[in-house]
């Protein structure tokens, strides 16, 4: 049986997400809105035999049209689509958090306010009387907890009751406010009864007042161009945004009076803010907390490894056994080489992601994320990104699939995918593994002055990514920072921690899955030969070595160089293996599992390759497409197989571009 479609409205750091992914679980779908780059957040739950929708909106602090957020928000609930809405605010700070109630008002479809993080108000020591703003607003209130699963019996009973009684807000208040500004009450009535489906005359004109260039063109055509030049001599008068807003605001005050009573409590855990907010020592300390949480998340991810590397224990014995009992070979090698070691490689990846998502969520859940958010808003701005795009940069040094995983706290889509763009410039810990070995090898102490000049490059990547990528994927108007105001310190819900965790790497799993199985299919297929040497790969690299040689890459460093896509760690047993003789197929094979021999690494190396041809392959293999779980991570993230595809080739062409120059610049050094 069909029951209501329900969206969820608030503004950023509201509980919105947390809310959504407790009701719905895993029956959610996540895209883009048709012919915009904002995410789209779908799902539904069963509640008495009754099946609920839920969508939960872009998150904005407001309902102006200053971005495509802001826009589709509006016009989805207006259109009609929700038979609820629920509005999320934020107990512990509430007058900023209503502004959003503020602004909603006047908009005609039923609604409920939660008042979240409830307990965290309690800490601080705020009382809230919910029944008391209930009566001022005329739609039901409840305190609430998005992470408290004891919180959600009461969510369930108001979403009834705000259904069955068709609850609207009362707006009379609002409207006395409204009436002192100058030329509102011309501009209301000029504008008639449901000129525009979903949206009172009331609205309509606060937001003519404050130049909403979407809403102007609707009025403009609806009304007849002698009715629309009235509002607009009307218009001309008024003050803006300032004066509607401060009527908002004052509204606000009215609705709290006598509902919220403070006891001054103090926070002993807001002195870390003397550090985080400290012009000086602010950047390191967040620098340093993210390092810290990066080096930890490897504890928790210590279990997942174990089960990796059982997983690949198996290989052998399995695959002995289908040959004993005459299984076709090439079955046995897809079973061996391709299924059973890529979830050996899945599940070590996946340790990593569950440790990532375990530590910064807990650093999110106490308030710590918006410190580091806040302090880098600015240096991120001159990307065209926010202060939240630090993390996924400073994670990714360790692994870029945490980096694009945690590209998911971002809320406008354009950002986040930039955000994991330019995240896969920056070398991963397998790509440092790689980098100081071979430099040492080539250049001895020169290996120094090679990292540096990676590190310069990477930032000059990032800065020409966010050039090229930042035109299509973050418009001028929509490159704003963050408006916050930093949320307290607060004790975290461990069971909701855990939850969250869980599901993420759950739902990780599942869709990485299918992405590396395919990748890895194809790859091998590619490298497989039924006589042990040659292959397509093989085949393709001898054939076109005349040109990859223009950019200092011999065939055996080309296929080095592709393996390194699929992942850092097999770009070096690859070489070994291919300058010792081997075939294509088998060292790939032996380099991903880590069974590659490099002993002699540095002597083949010496022997067989130039000092200009190594600088190019360096070049060329930190800065190619990080590995396959980054791939997967990043479609799971931007829901894109287009942009996942874009960002696939601008890196695998800038990387032959950085091995070119690499290359001409060695052979005029050397």
């Amino acid at each position: 049986m069909s029951g209501a479609t329900i969206a969820l409205l608030g503004q950023p750091n509201s509980g919105k997400s947390t809310l959504f992914n407790a009701l719905t679980g895993l029956r959610q779908h996540v895209g883009n809105w048709p012919g915009k780059t904002v995410e789209k957040k779908e799902g539904s739950f069963v509640r008495d035999g009754k099946e609920f929708k839920v969508a939960d909106l872009p998150g904005s602090y407001s309902l102006s049209a200053n971005s495509d957020e802001e826009v589709i928000t509006r016009d989805f609930i207006a259109s009609g689509k929700a038979d609820v809405v629920c509005i999320l605010a934020d107990s512990s700070q509430l007058q900023r958090s209503l502004f959003m109630l503020a602004d909603y008002a006047g908009i005609n479809v039923p609604s409920f306010l939660l008042l979240n993080m409830a307990d965290v108000a309690q800490d601080q020591g705020k009382k809230i009387d919910a029944s008391a703003i209930e009566k001022k607003l005329g739609i039901p209130v409840v305190p609430f907890s998005a992470t408290d699963a004891k919180s959600y019996d009461s969510f369930y009973k108001t979403l009834e009751r705000a259904i069955s009684k068709d609850s609207r807000i009362d707006v009379e208040e609002l409207a006395k406010q409204y009436e002192s500004v100058k030329g509102y009450r011309e501009i209301c009535d000029l504008i008639p009864d449901n000129v525009i489906d979903g949206y009172s005359s009331m609205w309509l004109a606060v937001k003519v007042i404050e130049n909403d260039a979407v809403v102007l063109a609707k009025l403009k055509n609806a009304l007849s161009a002698g009715e629309y030049a009235k509002i607009e001599e009307a218009r001309k008068n008024t003050k803006g945004a300032v004066a509607t807003g401060n009527c908002k605001f004052k509204w606000i005050d009215e609705l709290l009076d006598g509902a919220v009573k403070t006891n001054d409590k103090q926070v002993t855990l807001g002195r870390l803010d003397r550090i985080f907010l400290n012009k000086i020592w602010g950047k390191p300390a967040v620098i340093l907390t993210v390092l810290f949480g990066l080096i930890a998340s490897f504890i928790p991810a210590l279990p997942f490894m174990g089960v990796g590397e059982a997983v690949l224990a198996l290989k052998a014995p399995v695959m002995s056994g289908l040959t004993a009992i005459n299984c076709p070979e090439f079955i046995v090698l897809i079973i061996g080489d391709v299924i059973i070691q890529s979830f050996s490689y899945i599940f070590k990846m996946l340790g990593f992601v569950f440790g990532v998502t375990l530590v910064f969520g807990l650093l999110e859940e106490v308030g710590v994320m918006a410190r580091i958010s806040y302090v880098f808003d600015n240096t991120m701005g001159k990307l065209g990104l926010q202060g939240k795009s630090v993390m996924p940069f400073l994670v990714s040094f360790g692994c870029t699939m945490g980096g694009a995983a945690g590209a998911r706290v971002i809320d406008n889509w354009g950002q986040k995918v930039l955000t994991i763009a330019l995240a896969w410039a920056v070398p991963c810990g397998a790509a440092w593994a790689t980098i100081p070995m071979l430099s040492s090898i080539f250049f001895g102490p020169g290996a120094v002055l090679v990292i540096a000049v990676i590190l310069i490059t990477m930032l000059l990547h990032m800065w020409v990514t966010a050039k090229i990528f930042g035109r299509k994927l973050v418009k001028k108007e929509d490159r704003y920072g963050m408006i916050m105001e930093l949320p307290p310190y607060h004790k975290p819900k461990w069971g909701a921690l855990f939850r969250y965790v869980l599901g993420r790497t759950k739902e990780t799993f599942i869709r990485v899955t299918k992405v590396i199985l395919l990748v890895c299919g194809i790859f091998w297929l590619l490298s497989y030969s039924p006589s042990g040497n040659g292959g397509i790969l093989y085949n393709i690299g001898v054939a076109i070595e005349p040109v990859t040689k223009f950019f200092g890459l011999p065939w055996q460093l080309f296929l080095s160089y592709v393996a390194s896509a699929v992942g850092k760690e097999g770009a070096i047993g690859v070489i070994s293996a291919l300058y010792s003789g081997g075939a294509y197929g088998t060292a790939f094979t032996q380099a991903m599992s880590g069974a590659a021999n490099t002993s002699n690494l540095g002597s083949l190396l010496l022997a067989n390759v130039t000092k200009p041809e190594a600088l190019a392959f360096i070049f060329a293999m930190t800065f190619n497409m990080p590995c396959v779980v980054a791939l997967a991570a990043t479609y799971q993230e931007t829901h894109s197989a287009k942009w996942t595809g874009r960002i696939v080739l601008y890196y695998t062409v800038v990387s032959l571009i950085l091995a070119f120059l690499a290359y001409h610049i060695g052979l005029l050094i050397w």
